[in-house]
């Protein structure tokens, strides 16, 4: 089978979504509407039977990219923690092939995989990040029994400070406090933020997002979270506390009310990171265990050039 670069116009997404819905390691970012709300371009690479035009899509790869100066790049857009190859039977000669199909109008990429694509290919040299992800099929009093014992004081806390959790909060809340609070959200652009709001929308209608947010007595939001679902997976894609919620165990208390609500399905909380030392331990704290993906990063600039993406 032959790999094939459809750009944007060329690509069918009915048959781009059948495939991310079959495979085995298919994620939300990886739906055609989530990279149209996301990703500033994208194109494809595609695995399949015959002609792509013709035939169904067996293995896929997204091609996230915008162009700088006239270089064009592959970049991971905003709120997309991994993308990579998706279909069946991903093994290492897949991941080489489809880096190596990746067109050389792209000069400089700088994309995170899933984790299925974890592999050491033989022309390329990915290096690893870290995931943290917790099983939420078990009763719920076993896997709080599992949560480390600053968690539990800190969700105690909550409770004895009387603070209010409500679930489907508005996503204009979840979204000033993160802007006001998150650091790590700062270099984000507004278009970023509309973007992804017209995203929930569509992903809510489908019963793929919700929202959690944590109230003191006085109504004020202390903690707030916007949880996306697919592929039986529930991810922790957007977060933030106020300076008090991270002292009063509101972001514990948020966490372990999704817990609470989803535990003894088939459900996976992927917590999307983190290489942050902090956050890993945070994360841990509730029995969540490591899931390692990779990620590359290439700069075939010329020497003159290469400044300008480092």
């Amino acid at each position: 089978m032959e790999i094939h670069y459809l750009t944007y116009q060329l690509i069918d997404k009915t048959k781009w979504d059948a495939c991310i819905d079959s495979a085995p390691n298919g994620l939300v970012y990886a739906y055609s509407y989530y990279l149209d709300s996301m990703a500033k371009n994208w194109d494809a690479l595609v695995l399949s039977a015959g002609p792509a035009t013709s035939a169904g899509y067996e293995t896929v790869m997204p091609l996230t990219w915008n162009k700088k100066y006239g270089i064009h790049y592959l970049y991971q857009p905003a709120f997309t923690a991994c993308l990579g190859i998706f279909g069946r039977n991903i093994s290492v000669e897949t991941v080489n092939r489809f880096l190596l199909a990746i067109p050389p109008r792209f000069k400089y990429w700088d994309i995170y995989f899933n984790p299925a694509n974890l592999f050491k290919p033989v022309d390329f040299e990915l290096y690893e990040r870290m995931n943290y992800v917790l099983n939420l099929n078990s009763a719920y009093d076993d896997i709080y029994r599992a949560f480390r014992n600053n968690i539990k004081r800190n969700i105690k806390k909550s409770e004895k400070l009387h603070h209010v959790i409500n679930k489907n909060i508005a996503l204009a809340e979840v979204i000033l406090l993160v802007r006001e609070q998150a650091r790590h959200f700062a270099a984000m652009a507004a278009g970023d933020f509309d973007h992804f709001k017209k995203l929930y929308q569509l992903l809510y209608k489908k019963e793929k997002a919700t929202t959690y947010g944590v109230y003191t007595e006085a109504g004020q939001l202390i903690a707030a979270a916007v949880f996306l679902f697919s592929h039986s997976r529930a991810y922790y894609i957007m977060a933030a506390n106020h300076p008090d919620g991270k002292t009063l165990g509101a972001s514990h208390a948020l966490i372990n009310a999704f817990i609470k609500d989803h535990a003894g399905q088939n459900l996976l909380l992927d917590f999307e990171g983190s290489d942050i030392s902090s956050l890993a331990f945070f994360y841990s704290g509730f029995g969540a265990t490591e899931e390692k993906y990779s990620a590359i990063h290439l700069n075939k600039l010329p020497a003159p050039l290469k400044w300008l993406k480092r």
